[in-house]
């Protein structure tokens, strides 16, 4: 398996080797890695190298350690997509993973002031509200609270399923097809609550989203979700723009 003769060091053909392992599966997440001694005993490497090729797993973030327990695969973070509106069913089966929804709570309720601001709404309109755990492959990932002007899809409630994709019947049902999305996303502390339904540890590191989603004719969908700091990561591509089009000359 190691190429001794080459330029490639063997801490780094271990790593890479121990991480097409836990890509296939054959370690999964919360499992165990063979540990630094195991590592030298059966490849024939030092200690010293075992350790190193483990240290370079967990500087990745795919592993973290337990003192006195050892080496284990970490969740596989999400990437949150920004460049296109996305529901999170469609995001979850695009990356070849099953999406899965816990209801908190669907009914009709009246606009708070933050949400008839963000909808436009006048004073004392209704709206749809639908809380629910969200989850990706069985692992909870983060909750989301939406909210529907109850104006645009007034038999909503009895007509969706929950569990489903809320922006396919927006579309299919009532020819509400989302055009673009304003969010905002800061970090925070998961509270009490929060913690207990995404099954962490309070005031663990959290990403608070809030999104406003709207078609050519105006806003649709007020969303406030928290999202866990340890199964998400956020990426943005940047693309560079020609210095002219900036009137820089220098």
């Amino acid at each position: 398996m190691l190429d001794r003769n080459g330029v490639v060091p063997l801490y780094y053909q271990i790593q890479r080797h121990l991480l097409e392992q836990i890509r296939a599966g054959v370690f999964k997440p919360g499992e165990s890695l063979p540990s630094e001694q195991e590592i030298a005993e059966k490849l024939g490497v030092s200690r010293m190298t075992g350790r190193h090729a483990l240290k370079s797993l967990r500087d990745l973030g795919v592993t973290y350690s337990i003192q006195g327990k050892g080496t284990f695969v970490s969740a596989i973070k999400l990437e949150k997509d920004f460049r296109q509106v996305l529901s999170f069913t469609e995001e979850m089966q695009a990356r070849g993973m099953r999406p899965r929804s816990k209801v908190i709570s669907f009914a009709v309720i009246p606009a708070d002031q933050e949400a008839t601001s963000a909808l436009q709404l006048s004073p004392r309109e209704k709206v749809i509200s639908l809380r629910r755990i969200r989850f990706a492959n069985s692992l909870p990932v983060g909750i989301e609270w939406s909210r529907i002007p109850l104006s645009f899809c007034p038999d909503l409630v009895e007509a969706f399923d929950p569990s489903g994709s809320l922006y396919a019947v927006l579309e299919e049902r009532y020819g509400i097809r989302l055009a673009i999305a304003e969010e905002v996303i800061v970090a925070g502390l998961a509270r009490k609550e929060e913690a207990r339904l995404l099954k962490t540890a309070a005031k663990s590191p959290v990403f608070l989203f809030t999104r406003v989603s709207y078609t050519d004719n105006g806003p649709v969908e007020f969303v406030k979700s928290v999202y866990r700091a340890d199964r998400y990561k956020i990426v943005n591509r940047l693309t560079r723009v020609d210095r002219e089009l900036l009137g820089v000359t220098r």
